[in-house]
């Protein structure tokens, strides 16, 4: 076996020691990295080092046992020796026929440095991990839900004890209740609170797509497959929370496969073999009747007990009408701020507010006062500037004289926080002119700050 001038010149330029025997054992070749190694431990130049056997030069050397096996022998650890670290062994076969072996040494030093390397690099994912988490990830907590109706603090009473646990979460809720604010809420109140969150709708992807989305590939997986693979959401968002809106439109291949993740806590990218550790919570969420999916097998069962281990049902804005006036006014602050001028909202259009029925929830909620706001260049949104559909709806209930009176109190509340606007000096001569104390003026208007 005899290798031409650009094979040694390539073993010549490597950090690597390479050395490689004939089926003798004999020493056909030594790169310039391994002969140094030779001449360090010998004190000095030990010479030409081609037609030797290995043995005779390095008695305890293994690279003859590949010979008597066949077979690769690799990261085979040589502690005894202190100028390496591992060693990789491999058959040499031409046509079928063992015609040698080969090894490559790591020394130390170069395996320390690649460490550093890799530690350097992980700590930097780790890092633009977390700045894209402060950036566009968890951003909202428990003190974002308002609740106040009896359904809401319930609820958010359940999603704040689950959130110190590390179980698997359901989220149910009709579009545009708040189910991605729960699920941050969540995160932020566990202990993946300093790991990332990362969301994703399942509805916006075919099951390919969302395959390789949630699990990565490996570079060649499939044609259009970038250079060197992706890492799938399962993996970057380790050490943290991964959300999974829409869930039931997930394809029921893909199903099953985010089952066995779930299961053994383990993943295979798409192309690949080898399988990924993952240590990720995962919180789900629908807008359907899943249990109803089920039965009509567009969802697997075993995947919709695994997920339900803890079911949030977050109730629709109808079935939780004492929470709108807050909703409105915790919007109705965020807009005076957007839009410089206080805005407030009479107490006739807050009555069509909480008759109406709400098929957009909080969603909708928030587009209509953003609408209204634009229309109200005095900042004060009566029901002229509600759109049709709240205009034209049925008759508020009737309400009794406590109601009214509540009522009566908050429109002058709001028309002297108007005048003075929404600061706490503001309030201060709102309350002063009222006769009443500040702390009675904040009880009047549930606590809030307007």
């Amino acid at each position: 076996m005899e290798l031409n001038e650009d094979a040694r010149a390539i073993f010549d330029a490597m950090r690597e020691g390479i050395t490689i025997i004939d089926t003798e054992g004999r020493i056909v070749f030594g790169n310039l990295a391994y002969r140094a190694f030779l001449n360090k431990e010998a004190g000095g130049d030990i010479g030409p080092i081609e037609g030797y056997r290995l043995r005779d030069l390095r008695p305890g050397a293994r690279l003859p046992e590949v010979l008597e096996t066949g077979q690769p022998h690799l990261h085979i650890t040589r502690q005894e020796i202190q100028d390496f670290y591992f060693v990789n062994m491999y058959p040499i076969y031409r046509d079928g026929e063992l015609r040698g072996g080969l090894s490559v040494v790591t020394f130390l030093d170069d395996a320390y440095r690649t460490r550093e390397e890799l530690d350097a690099m992980e700590a930097k994912s780790k890092q633009v991990l977390n700045r894209i988490n402060k950036a566009n990830g968890a951003r909202y907590t428990f003190d974002d839900i308002t609740a106040h109706s009896s359904a809401t603090l319930q609820v958010k009473e359940l999603a704040e004890k689950i959130a110190a646990t590390d179980a698997t979460v359901l989220l149910e809720a009709e579009s545009g209740a708040g189910k991605e604010l729960y699920a941050q809420a969540i995160h932020n109140a566990s202990p993946r609170r300093d790991g990332v969150f990362v969301a994703i709708n399942c509805s916006n992807f075919n099951g390919e797509l969302l395959d390789s989305e949630l699990f990565g590939y490996v570079e060649g997986a499939f044609t259009g497959a970038k250079r060197k693979g992706k890492m799938g959401l399962f993996e970057a968002a380790y050490g943290g929370t991964l959300f999974l809106d829409e869930i039931s439109e997930m394809d029921l291949g893909l199903q099953a496969k985010l089952l066995r993740a779930l299961q053994e806590r383990r993943i295979r990218p798409v192309g690949g073999v080898k399988e990924i550790d993952i240590d990720v919570r995962v919180i789900a969420a629908c807008n359907v009747d899943l249990e109803r999916y089920v039965r009509e097998g567009k969802f697997r069962k075993d995947l919709y007990y695994r997920l339900n281990t803890v079911p949030i049902h977050i109730p629709p804005l109808r079935e939780r009408t004492e929470d709108i006036p807050f909703l409105a006014q915790d919007i109705l602050e965020e807009l005076s701020h957007k839009l410089r001028r206080p805005l407030v909202l009479t107490d006739e259009a807050m009555e069509l507010f909480q008759a109406y029925d709400w098929p957009g929830n909080v969603r909708e909620l928030r587009n209509i006062l953003e609408f209204s706001a634009y229309l109200a260049p005095g900042g004060v949104i009566s029901v002229d500037m509600l759109p049709g559909r709240q205009r034209h709806q049925k008759e508020a209930p009737h309400l009794t004289l406590a109601q009214k009176t509540k009522q009566f109190e908050r429109r002058e509340i709001e028309k002297l926080l108007h005048k003075y606007g929404s600061t706490l000096e503001g309030k201060k001569k709102a309350a002063a002119e009222l006769g009443i104390s500040l702390a009675s003026l904040y009880n009047k208007i549930g606590g809030k700050k307007m």
